[in-house]
């Protein structure tokens, strides 16, 4: 059985955010504005996106 996947966009820059929300970006592996990463959808990786949900884009 294949895990679900979560496309997850950055549509905002960091600069003038919180550094632990600087962190929860860089441990999504996103890098730099209009950066994309595929990410297996597990509950961790929800709460991460959740943190952060003002920066990214979620695509299911």
């Amino acid at each position: 059985m294949a895990e679900k996947k979560i496309k997850v966009t950055l549509v905002k820059g960091l600069m003038g955010t919180k550094q632990d929300h600087r962190a929860t970006v860089r441990g999504l592996g996103l890098k730099r504005r209009n950066h994309t990463v595929e990410l297996i959808d597990t509950p961790a990786v929800r709460g991460m996106i959740n943190k952060v949900s003002y920066l990214v884009k979620c695509e299911g």
